[in-house]
């Protein structure tokens, strides 16, 4: 049986080193499931042995986690509380056993996590996925939609997560490497008459804006930069998505901040145009983030290659005019 085992010095005061890894699991289970029933089904254990898993949680946390309402059981409050944690720390037990002094791509079976925008998944992920098919066909690559929460709680949430695709300017302090580089447009919808060919300062801050990210720790370094430039965007519409801007902007008199790379890709049929920006908007460089304890790690180090290697193979970036001629039928 796998026990943990800590520093006596450090956590004396905490009823940790006794505690074998069973019951962590045994816990997932039954605040996942909220039945003994149900959890011992899941691990493939008898009730009994379960029930006595659950007795030894309740006099270590000094708290009935399960509680019998009629004929089914209720978490407490504690319960509650703990039903996320178990998840994220059996991710991390599991990425700790999973560590192997060397790497093999080409017979290695595991999962990568990243956490991203959908952006940075429509720049890196056909390039990544493939490249990741032809080297390690027998890897899993998970691309997970990112939240302002997590962005400002980076170092612990990496712990869980192979790591974070964000520009610089957002967090600091964590081991990274840069990606690639971009720029950006602005989106106005196709049909909007007050805006010709270019757009003026004056413009961006009279029309009404849909903003992606828009909060005191969750904004676009763009639209950051307006702010500094005396423009103070009137916005009307926030999403947390690049990929819905010009359902937003479509038929309205709004306008938007959009990167380059993924500017060509929202036009057509979508009813909206793309244009130069009126100031020197600042160029966005692209990062993967990581934990450091993966700084070493084989697997980690053989992804990162991976994703530069992929990064590398992206189209030239366009900085000329965008043409703004054409309109949908």
């Amino acid at each position: 049986m796998m026990r943990i085992s800590f520093s006596y010095a450090k956590l004396a005061s905490m009823k940790i080193a006794s505690l074998d890894l069973n019951l962590l699991v045994a816990l997932d289970a039954l605040l996942g499931e909220a039945s003994v029933t149900r959890a011992a089904q899941r691990l493939r254990l008898s009730q009994p042995a379960l029930s006595a898993s659950l007795g030894k949680l309740r006099r270590h946390f000094d708290d009935e986690l399960l509680h019998r309402v009629g004929n089914s059981y209720e978490l407490t409050p504690l319960a509650v509380q703990l039903r996320q944690r178990t998840g994220v720390a059996l991710d991390a037990v599991q990425r700790v056993f999973d560590s192997q002094p060397e790497f093999e791509p080409e017979t290695a079976q595991r999962e990568f996590t990243l956490l991203s925008s959908d952006y940075a998944m429509a720049v890196v992920g056909q390039p990544l996925s493939r490249l990741m098919h032809e080297r390690a066909p027998h890897l899993r690559l998970r691309l997970q939609h990112h939240s302002p929460n997590q962005i400002d709680h980076a170092a612990e949430i990496l712990r869980t997560v192979d790591g974070l695709l964000l520009p610089h300017g957002v967090i600091s302090d964590l081991p990274r490497t840069d990606l690639y580089q971009d720029t950006w447009r602005c989106l106005v919808a196709a049909d909007n008459e007050q805006v010709g060919e270019q757009l003026t300062m004056a413009q961006l801050a009279e029309l009404p804006w849909a903003m992606s990210y828009h909060g005191p720790t969750a904004f676009t370094p763009a639209g950051r930069q307006l702010q500094t430039l005396g423009v103070e965007p009137k916005v009307q519409v926030v999403v947390e998505s690049f990929l819905a801007l010009p359902f937003v902007v479509a038929g309205t008199d709004r306008v938007a901040l959009v990167q380059s790379r993924l500017a060509s890709r929202l036009t057509a049929g979508a009813g909206v145009r793309v244009l130069p920006c009126p100031f020197d908007a600042a160029p966005l460089i692209e990062a993967l983030w990581w934990h450091p304890m993966n700084q070493f790690d084989a697997a980690h180090v053989w992804l990162r290659k991976m994703l530069v290697e992929a990064c590398r193979s992206l189209p030239a970036l366009d900085i000329t005019p965008v043409d703004s001629a054409a309109q949908p039928n």
